[in-house]
């Protein structure tokens, strides 16, 4: 079986876990993480970075950071992960859905607009599969109307929108290290970037269960103790050890999946040109990471056959989210603002193909050869 996802291993993992165990501090902000914290704060040129538990976490960081309250309106597109919505939805929020675009997958700039009420007040931006979302209208947006902006770049690490970095154009940036992430924490994990230097020392004692202990640890007061709200964000410096040795290749990584991903696109562009499928939609305005690789079929019969066929051929592919506006808790928690022309409808084409670190050429051509001959029967 040629697996969906293989979680990346470059080979120092094992080394930097022993040495962190060995350690003296093991809980939190060790010497992985500072690690973590100094190359993502270089190479994505933000001015803070916090090191989560997960991304879920981080993006219930910035709900508490913006003090969301009940009745707040959130504006996103449905097609996302839970979390997105849950974040805001635990600070009694509502969730407005809005539509996305078809080639991008990512939530329709031009919907948003007309989706303000005098109740919004986050925009929170998906950038699917590590293509940007359209960042200068939804910033002048949130400019024009005084909203602020949550970038959910969890599938985002490496990708970039007109030179800047996913997760630095807003006022805040959620990354995933899930183990289907481009880069891990040995499962789970995320990273929180503060853009607005307003709430970075807010940020550090929220994820520091309400306490200013992370100012104490600097020697910046003599005694730590609570002083807001919070919760036990903190990764381990374990998990952070893991990601240290994938995050110090991440260009190789990078690189790999990227070769991998123009495989697939130059392997199925005949069943495209063919009318028979359709291929991913880079903006030249962005610069994405080979996080999927996804095509889209012509109904949800096909999809459903295709994904049957490859499984009958021991390939593992899959298919998307559902859209959270159909669900039961997205009816209860949030609403869908006009029409909903693509989300539904695209998301039943959608089917994504294994795509990994060190997944063999040989394993891709054997998958684009399978797809070709099911179109062929």
């Amino acid at each position: 079986m040629i697996p969906f996802n293989k979680p990346p291993l470059t080979g120092n993992e094992q080394q930097y876990i022993i040495e962190s165990i060995k350690s003296d501090k093991i809980s939190g902000d060790g010497k992985f993480t500072k690690l973590c914290h100094e190359w993502f704060e270089d190479k994505l040129q933000c001015k803070k970075v916090l090191l989560t538990t997960s991304c879920t976490h981080a993006l219930e960081m910035t709900a508490v950071l913006l003090d969301i309250k009940e009745n707040d309106e959130i504006i996103m597109s449905s097609y996302t992960f839970v979390s997105t919505a849950n974040a805001f939805v635990l600070r009694g929020a509502k969730i407005v859905f809005v539509d996305i675009r078809p080639d991008t997958m990512n939530i329709d700039e031009t919907k948003i607009e007309e989706a303000i009420t005098d109740k919004t007040k986050v925009i929170v931006p998906v950038h699917y599969a590590g293509v940007a979302c359209e960042m200068d209208t939804i910033m002048d947006i949130a400019n024009r109307y005084n909203l602020f902006v949550v970038e959910d770049a969890a599938q985002g690490m490496m990708s970039s929108y007109k030179g800047k970095a996913l997760g630095t154009i807003g006022h805040f940036g959620t990354f995933s290290f899930h183990e289907t992430k481009n880069y891990t924490s040995a499962g789970e994990g995320g990273l929180l970037i503060i853009n607005d230097k307003r709430f970075i020392n807010r940020a550090e004692v929220i994820r520091e269960k309400g306490t200013n202990r992370s100012a104490f640890f600097r020697g910046m007061i003599d005694k730590y103790s609570w002083v807001d709200i919070g919760s036990s964000y903190l990764m381990n410096d374990v998990s952070a050890s893991y990601l240290w040795g994938n995050i110090e290749k991440a260009d190789n990584i990078n690189n790999d999946r990227l070769e991998s991903w123009e495989l697939y696109f130059n392997g199925l562009k005949e069943l495209e040109i063919k009318g028979l499928i359709t291929l991913p939609t880079i903006p030249n305005s962005c610069i994405h990471n080979a996080h999927i690789f996804y095509i889209k079929v012509k109904n949800l019969e096909t999809r459903t056959k295709l994904l049957e066929f490859l499984k009958q051929n021991n390939i593992w592919a899959v298919f998307h989210y559902i859209p959270l506006h159909s669900s039961q808790a997205g009816m209860k928690f949030g609403r869908f603002h006009n029409m909903d022309n693509f989300t539904t409808f695209e998301s039943e084409h959608l089917l994504r193909l294994p795509l990994y670190y060190n997944i063999s050429n040989k394993d891709i051509d054997y998958v684009i050869k399978t797809i070709i001959l099911f179109y062929k029967k």
